[in-house]
Order: C-alpha cells, then sequence, then structure tokens
C-alpha cells in the first residue's frame, strides 16, 4: 500500500494566540510540524523536537559544510586583526620609546598588558556567546520515529474513512430502495 505521505515534517511558528495543544503533552504550543505536501499536520513542543525517540532532524551537509567554512573564516579574521593590531602596538611603543625613558616604559607595559589581556577576555566572552547562540538546534526538517509515523498515518487514514463516511451519508442515492413489489 502506498503512503499518503513521506516521513518529512517542517517546523513552523505560529502567533501565540493561536496556539493549540501539544500532541504528545497536551500543553500549548506555537512549533507546529507539517509535511512538505501539507496533507498531515500536527502541534508539538519544541522540547520534544530534541527527543530522538520522537523524531532526527534531517542534516543539510551543504548548509553544514558551508556553517565550517565561515567559522573557519571568522577565525582567520580574527588571527588576522590580533595580528595587525600588535603591529599597530610596536609601533606606537617605538615612538613612546624614543621619548620617554625606560623606567616609564616598564611601569606603561604592565598596564597595557592587563588592558590587552582585558580586552582579549571580553572579545573571548562575546565569542562563546555568539557561538552558543549559534550552535543552539535549529532544524528545520524532521523525520518522525517509526511508530509515531505510524500513528499519524494511521490518523490520517481514519479521518479519510470518517470523510467518506459523511459524504454517502448526505447522498440520498446511498440508500436502499423501498421495496415496490406484493410482500408474498
Amino acid at each position: 500500500m502506498a503512503l499518503p505521505f513521506q516521513n518529512v515534517y517542517i517546523h513552523r511558528k505560529v502567533a501565540e494566540a493561536s496556539s493549540k495543544p501539544c500532541m504528545i503533552c497536551f500543553r500549548p504550543s506555537t512549533s507546529v510540524l507539517i509535511t512538505s505536501c501539507q496533507k498531515d499536520f500536527f502541534y508539538i513542543c519544541p522540547s520534544h523536537l530534541n527527543d530522538r525517540g520522537f523524531a532526527t532532524a534531517v542534516v543539510d551537509e551543504a548548509a553544514e559544510a558551508e556553517k565550517r567554512k565561515k567559522e573557519e573564516m571568522d577565525k582567520e579574521l580574527e588571527k588576522l586583526k590580533q595580528e595587525f593590531e600588535e603591529k599597530q602596538k610596536r609601533k606606537e611603543e617605538k615612538k613612546e620609546g624614543k621619548d620617554k625613558d625606560k623606567d616609564k616604559r616598564e611601569k606603561e607595559k604592565p598596564k597595557a598588558k592587563d588592558e590587552e589581556a582585558d580586552k582579549l577576555k571580553v572579545e573571548e566572552a562575546e565569542k562563546a556567546k555568539t557561538e552558543q547562540a549559534v550552535e543552539a538546534p535549529s532544524f528545520s526538517e524532521y523525520n518522525l520515529h517509526r511508530n509515531f509515523f505510524n500513528i499519524r498515518q494511521q490518523k490520517y487514514r481514519e479521518k479519510q474513512i470518517a470523510k467518506r463516511n459523511m459524504e454517502r451519508l448526505k447522498n440520498p442515492l446511498s440508500f436502499p430502495a423501498v421495496p415496490k413489489g406484493d410482500p408474498v
């Protein structure tokens, strides 16, 4: 028997006003999983999407490769910026060194190093925050576990059968005709 739809669900968000109960825990949810052909949909909590027993994310290899490449480029860019800043500081120190005594330079170096270390710590903290935000799983396509997918197919078939039965009940030709002959 052919499947009515494929086991590829797309994650969508709806407005807060149109939230409905989650299929699993019955809490109000604004996340919806819908098939690409839009034959089946259901509301689900985002926490259930992280459960491997419920669904697995479909990973786009090209997007992952692009993300890795971008991260590598960002790292290289940061290294180049740091090297450039160090060169600029060396040039400034040479200019200042000609004007000031060695004692003054020795006093300023620890201060500059402390300031530099503070700046690096702040930059590293900002990088960590942005990396954590990027690493949050934000997949858009999921495959349901086979048991949950079978349940969704069964519900879809039940809806189709109920729809056919209602159409048959509304159609007067589907009822048997009254006997016209004499009873024997």
